[in-house]
């Protein structure tokens, strides 16, 4: 008895679904393509929002940014929600790791005592404004349009909530619940947190989410992440025997600068949309952008003293060379 084996290639009838097919042409969609184009609720509401009937319950119009295609706010990362997770349980695992490292060594209690105080003073009051970032990217989730937008917002609030747990864990670390408490009555009466939770508390009450996104995704976390972990925590806090530290925040240095790639590309592509929509992105930024230097320079004068000018000068600089560079002059 023979067999003869025959390999035989069968033409699948559909490639992907009909809405990509439209899209991208009549071919295999990738994952991300599946989970983030065309799917946003856009026909059949059925009603209106009851505490504001003018607008429709998903509505392009609640923000002055106008785009032909809002899918064009493409993220460069191609996060959905399977290669989210993977990202940030890798980073997880360091985070734990560094965390270890620095409590099974005693390291925390080796810092010395001005550089512990800082760390305290500094950083855990911080957490405070991350819940508040985990707050904003939350409504641009709820309010914004296109999920391919959205979603990687509600990515961002999530890492925020995480980074403001990090900074529990910090302060915990060093000085145990009564570190939180301290922080809180901090940023509740301290003079020198008073501009930065007014900005945050100023953000929360933004009716349009492309200018929330502009306020706290740009502005404010463009100055406050290069000003605290980059020149505060690496560089000058490291140099003083404070690297363990700079280690139990690597996780902010990381998640920034990936992160504002993804911010950086959804601002490139809605100022080069329209001349109207640069002239919009260039007020919110101006606006926005003084009003996070103004509020950040108070809190670098806690960590750096009469160097905190200086250097936040410095972070201005570097913030309005990248905006220039995507398009958006300050």
């Amino acid at each position: 008895m023979q067999i003869d084996l025959q390999t035989l290639s069968i033409q699948p009838l559909r490639q992907t679904f009909d809405h990509l097919a439209r899209r991208f042409g009549d071919k295999p969609a990738s994952r991300y393509q599946e989970g983030s184009y065309d799917i946003q609720a856009a026909e059949n509401l059925h009603y209106r929002p009851t505490w504001d009937p003018s607008q429709e319950l998903y509505d392009a119009s609640i923000t002055k940014i106008v785009m032909a295609d809002w899918y064009a706010l493409k993220d460069p990362r191609q996060f959905y929600y399977n290669t989210y997770t993977l990202a940030r349980a890798r980073q997880q695992d360091t985070a734990e790791a560094n965390f270890s490292f620095v409590e099974s060594r005693g390291l925390a209690d080796a810092l010395p005592d001005n550089l512990k105080e800082a760390a305290l003073r500094v950083l855990v009051p911080l957490r405070h404004a991350a819940y508040g970032a985990n707050l904003n990217n939350t409504f641009i989730c709820g309010y914004g349009y296109s999920t391919i937008f959205t979603q990687p917002c509600m990515y961002h609030a999530m890492d925020n909530l995480g980074i403001a747990q990090y900074l529990s864990r910090l302060g915990l670390l060093l000085e145990g619940t009564d570190a939180l408490a301290e922080g809180k009555r901090a940023w509740m009466s301290d003079d020198a947190w008073q501009p930065l939770r007014r900005y945050i508390e100023d953000c929360l009450v933004l009716r349009d989410p492309f200018e929330l996104f502009v306020a706290q995704n740009a502005a404010l976390d463009g100055l406050l992440y290069p000003l605290i972990y980059e020149r505060v925590v690496d560089d000058t806090w490291s140099t003083a025997g404070g690297s363990a530290v700079a280690m139990l925040t690597q996780f902010m240095n990381d998640w920034f600068d990936e992160t504002r790639k993804w911010v950086d590309a959804v601002l490139r592509t809605a100022a080069a949309e329209s001349s109207h929509n640069r002239a919009v992105l260039q007020d919110w930024m101006q606006k926005w952008s003084n009003r996070a230097a103004a509020a950040l320079l108070p809190v670098a004068g806690l960590a750096l003293g009469a160097e905190a000018d200086e250097v936040l000068g410095d972070e201005v600089a570097a913030f309005k060379a990248r905006m220039n560079k995507i398009g958006i002059e300050v």
